[in-house]
């Protein structure tokens, strides 16, 4: 290749020249661009007797506009720029900040109109959605990711979001699993869509858990949806279930006369206390079978509350009573369906069950909380926590 020896100023005067009009600044940039990309594959073939061959497209973003740049090739494609490798870092920065900001609550018609503030250049809501490809499949290798043989505790319910399938919108139902660790630190296990809640989608949910390497569970936090019980101990035998009690004392509150729901609920802190370290199982069925008769007369509803599986409101109870707070409620799991929620709330309906999985996945791997140790729960010694 002949060498030309231009000056320094004969340089800049031709730059100068080319740089001129609308699109100049952005002609002089890409020539830069080839120069440097030119000489690097010249070092690269001089260092490694590789051949030049030709040249392929790569698109830019660069001063608010898209141009294409001619990107060298070697023949035995060995070479790869390490100008591309920044611009692809660009890329994925760009990608991240779309993905962060439609996580955060934002459609993607307005990431769209943000991006067109910082770039110049208007993003329809198809290429925000498909600069999300990236977050997709990060999502995805996580929540099929393989998880610990032991969980202390698993929390469980679901959550229902308006979601659009073919052409009708509903709300469906997204299984959620919130584990606690041995290292008493949590993290969510499983976000499964089956349009319907049901004691077979749930047996379907933890088979799948078993399937990713799950072994053992010691004690599954649940509301009492009917049935859910058996699908837990259908793959997990012998493990202990504990029953919500803040969604059994919400259902009861709903059931009374307004003028009633003072007297009602202090009856039923003093069933459900948590803090009398002589208490058991027993006491506590028995304080809940004196509640029925108390109340039956008035509500003669309550007397169905006396029916068998009624006990598994008070398995906290065998658990050392400084912990029981912590076991007796799906507390844990609420704040997480409300940051579903907020997520998704902006956007009324989700456009298909894969984008609403997609959302919430995001959701559920950043949450910093989760990576802190629950403070106390080591007091309880039957469930094998690490040191």
């Amino acid at each position: 290749m002949e060498t030309l020896n231009f000056t320094q100023e004969q340089v800049t005067k031709i730059l100068s020249d080319i740089a001129v009009g609308k699109e100049g600044v952005n002609k002089v940039l890409k020539i830069f661009l080839e120069a440097l990309m030119r000489a690097e594959r010249q070092e690269h073939n001089e260092s490694t007797n590789d051949v030049s061959n030709g040249y392929r497209p790569r698109k830019v973003i660069s001063n608010n506009t898209i141009f294409e740049l001619r990107v060298p090739r070697s023949r035995y494609h060995h070479f790869y720029p390490v100008l591309l490798a920044v611009l692809k870092s660009q890329q994925r920065e760009m990608e991240e900040l779309a993905f962060k900001l439609y996580g955060s609550g934002l459609t993607t018609e307005q990431v769209g109109d943000i991006f067109k503030d910082l770039y110049g250049k208007h993003y329809s809501t198809s290429q925000v959605s498909r600069m999300f490809d990236f977050a997709r499949e990060e999502v995805k290798q996580w929540l099929d990711r393989p998880l610990e043989s032991y969980y202390p505790i698993i929390y469980i319910d679901a959550t229902y979001i308006s979601t659009r399938r073919v052409e009708s919108v509903s709300k469906e139902a997204y299984y959620t699993v919130l584990g606690v660790k041995a290292d008493r630190t949590r993290e969510v296990l499983s976000i499964i869509n089956i349009p319907t809640e049901s004691k077979e989608g749930w047996k379907f949910v933890f088979e799948q858990l078993r399937s990713r390497g799950i072994k053992r569970v010691d004690l599954v936090v649940s509301d009492a949806f009917l049935g859910i019980e058996d699908a837990v101990s259908s793959v997990y035998s012998g493990v202990s279930h504990q029953f919500c009690v803040f969604h059994l004392k919400r259902n009861i509150l709903q059931q009374i006369k307004p003028n009633d729901k003072k007297e009602i609920e202090s009856e039923l802190e003093e069933v459900f206390e948590t803090g009398n370290k002589e208490d058991s199982i027993s006491n506590g069925w028995q304080r809940w079978l004196n509640f029925i008769e108390k109340n039956k007369n008035k509500y003669p509803v309550f007397s169905r509350l006396k029916a068998d599986r009624y006990r598994y409101y008070f398995t906290y109870l065998q658990y050392d009573y400084r912990v029981r707070s912590m076991l007796y409620t799906t507390n844990w799991l609420e704040r997480l369906h409300r940051d579903f929620k907020r997520t998704t709330k902006m956007r009324g309906a989700l456009p298909s069950p894969e984008a609403t999985i997609l959302l919430l996945g995001y959701v559920a791997m950043n949450k910093k909380a989760y990576q802190r140790k629950v403070p106390k729960l080591n007091y309880e010694k039957s469930f094998d926590w690490e040191e």
